[in-house]
């Protein structure tokens, strides 16, 4: 999320932390990183060897984290929560949903101990994962010189990370579907849309600006295609429509049509409406900060008829999720304490993640999505900041490099 609203709502505020460790000059050598890693000679290879599979109940869980966006001085309750999730509902894949980390990491080493707090709970349980991008992603890339591509390179180099190299021609890093086999391996019983929804939007187009528009970005017409075009592939290859998932950072416009049940209306008798019109659960504590343009992705969703739901963060205090004409758009609730909050002493009480309960014995497969949160497992909501020093990176786990 940007640090500044552009409407009427919640005040956005900053979080600066000052780690001891950021001041110090770190090289790539001293630091053992390999003088290849950013150069373009080596990538980290995609993991092949993990296929996503139904288990042999049909069942399959995954969970989504947003926005843990720190730097390498996280905030422990951060890790806390991520590891107490994993541990309670153990799920077969988790996705983290964009903002992963932000600014504050002076060198490339920083940047890499800050990917490697978030990395660590699925690795070290040997859970598969992928991340998307969000808006903050690259605020450390001034500094670091690492921007999304290198940190796709860093988080891929991971056991068990599922990223792919980007598709290439379109906008965005690290756009692209995973696909779900069934529990006999047989067919794709479910997908996964992880799209880069970008950051900001430029500063103009055709000469005018965005005053007075929000000025975050927007899906663009081509990855709206690119989903087209792959949707219809995996029908003619499987034989069906392959019911799915979208995971991007900021929300559609049409998570606010929701809310209202109105495109102009933006009123309690026009929430009261949508309340039941779209079945809406959970909490709306600011305005939601989409793009200033519409991208015509949930039309695209509704002509191909696969995805079940479209799943964001982006705006930490928002955690409703509805059924808006056949697709569910929520929100996963904000997993990072070391960002905004709500007001004063509740500063954190909405911190938590988004699970995913699977069934390929169901006609749409998704039976059911839960938030989960901090205060149900005892982790201090206390409003303050408790960042800890990163911990160590075991090089050793890591997958090997491809030449190019």
């Amino acid at each position: 999320m940007s640090n500044y609203d552009l409407q009427k709502g919640l005040d956005r505020r900053r979080f600066i932390k000052i780690g001891g460790l950021s001041t110090l000059a770190l090289t790539l050598g001293s630091a053992g990183i390999p003088a290849d890693m950013f150069t373009g000679k080596a990538h980290a290879a995609a993991n092949e060897d993990f296929k996503l599979q139904f288990k042999p109940d049909g069942r399959f869980k995954i969970v989504q984290f947003n926005d843990t966006q720190d730097d390498e001085n996280i905030d422990r309750r951060t890790i806390e929560l991520m590891e107490k999730v994993l541990d309670t509902e153990k799920p077969d894949f988790v996705v983290l949903n964009g903002d992963n980390i932000t600014g504050g990491c002076d060198t490339p080493l920083e940047m890499k101990q800050a990917i490697n707090n978030v990395a660590q709970p699925m690795e070290q349980r040997g859970i598969k994962w992928a991340i998307t991008y969000g808006n903050h992603d690259e605020d450390s890339t001034p500094k670091s010189g690492l921007d999304e591509e290198d940190m796709l390179e860093i988080y891929m180099s991971y056991k068990y990370n599922l990223n792919k190299p980007s598709v290439k021609d379109i906008t965005g890093t690290g756009n692209m579907n995973l696909l779900i086999k069934n529990s006999k391996g047989t067919d794709a019983a479910f997908n996964l849309w992880l799209l880069d929804s970008g950051r900001y939007a430029p500063n103009s187009i055709a000469g005018q600006d965005f005053n007075g528009y929000p000025t975050w970005d927007w899906l663009r017409f081509n990855q709206v295609s690119w989903y087209n075009d792959t949707s219809k592939k995996l029908e003619k290859q499987w034989g069906h429509k392959v019911p799915s998932l979208v995971f991007i950072h900021i929300p559609l416009w049409e998570h606010r049509y929701m809310w209202f049940a109105s495109v102009d209306g933006r009123t309690n008798e026009n929430h009261a409406n949508a309340l039941t019109k779209h079945n809406i659960v959970g909490e709306r504590n600011e305005e939601e900060c989409p793009g200033p343009v519409n991208s015509g992705m949930f039309s695209a969703m509704l002509e191909r008829g696969d995805v079940k739901g479209v799943f964001c963060g982006h705006d930490h205090v928002n955690t409703y999720m509805g059924n808006y004409y056949g697709i569910l758009l929520g929100y996963a609730g904000n997993t990072g304490f070391g960002t905004y909050g709500l007001p004063g002493a509740d500063r954190n009480r909405l911190r938590g993640a988004r699970v995913f309960n699977l069934d390929e014995n169901t006609a749409d497969v998704l039976v059911e999505t839960h938030l989960v949160f901090a205060k149900d497992y005892g982790i201090d909501l206390t409003a303050n900041d408790q960042s800890i020093a990163p911990g160590p990176i075991d090089e050793s786990k890591k997958k090997e490099k491809v030449v190019k």
